[in-house]
């Protein structure tokens, strides 16, 4: 059965009508299918943190997570968004069953070195790096025809929680899973030269293109990331990677395909 994972982005996430759209193309693939998807939710838990008086530090589209703000993540991501993506796929009929990568667990993670960025030593805080993924939880899942859906928390072999990118969790569990399709679910559907403008679309874009994207500044921060996350599914062996927007789930070709 083909094996097709989603990954919805915070800005996705937060809208309310696109989703009936989702779940219902969610629901078409799982009659034929196993299909995986993973959530980010950022935009909600920048906005929970200005309401309780802290400001979230972002560095190239990643945030630093200090106690406070994993406290806000698991609140906003595998609470209040997760729980709600739940309850609009049942309205579609679809099995939903949320969970982070914590559960099972998933997602095994390393704490994240400091990196060097631009001269500073920065300390990420509490966000893990991938150290290991353990798909037999969603193998059993996915047999009996549930959908998960996934929180992007990762746990450590002494049980401290971590923020973990969701692009990177969706594409390892991909990898892991063997998937034919990975889908990056974004706000514009797809790669622009300029963000504001359609006519700017892109249909297919290689690592060429991205190269001169970053060096003409229209390639940046959450974008790099997902392009990056892209490239490392096709080399992981996954046939088809796109970029689409949640209205162009069931026709993906509407995106943009990630090539060689």
């Amino acid at each position: 059965m083909k094996t097709t994972v989603i990954k919805m982005g915070g800005a996705s996430v937060m809208r309310n009508e696109p989703l009936d759209t989702l779940w219902a193309s969610v629901a078409r693939l799982a009659k034929t299918g196993r299909v995986v998807v993973v959530h980010g939710g950022g935009i909600r838990a920048t906005k929970i943190a200005g309401q309780l008086g802290h400001t979230p530090r972002m560095v190239h589209g990643r945030r630093i997570t200090t106690d406070t703000d994993l406290e806000i993540v698991q609140w906003t991501l595998r609470g209040e968004l997760n729980g709600r993506l739940v309850a609009g796929a049942v309205k579609h009929s679809v099995k939903a069953v949320g969970l982070s990568g914590a559960d099972g667990p998933l997602v095994y993670v390393t704490k994240r070195p400091p990196w060097n960025v631009d001269g500073e030593t920065i300390d990420f805080g509490w966000v893990g790096d991938i150290a290991s993924v353990d798909t037999e939880l969603l193998d059993i899942l996915l047999d009996q025809g549930y959908v998960p859906v996934i929180a992007p928390l990762g746990i450590d072999h002494t049980g401290q929680l971590y923020n973990v990118n969701a692009d990177t969790v969706s594409c390892a569990l991909a990898k892991a899973l063997q998937a034919e399709e990975y889908l990056l679910v974004t706000e514009i559907g797809g790669i622009r030269r300029n963000t504001a403008d359609p006519n700017s679309h892109l249909s297919s874009f290689n690592a060429e293109l991205c190269s001169r994207g970053v060096q003409e500044g229209w390639i940046t921060d959450g974008m790099r990331v997902k392009i990056n996350v892209g490239f490392a599914a096709l080399n992981a062996g996954i046939p088809n990677v796109f970029i689409v927007s949640p209205e162009g789930i069931p026709d993906p070709s509407t995106g943009t395909r990630i090539m060689h």
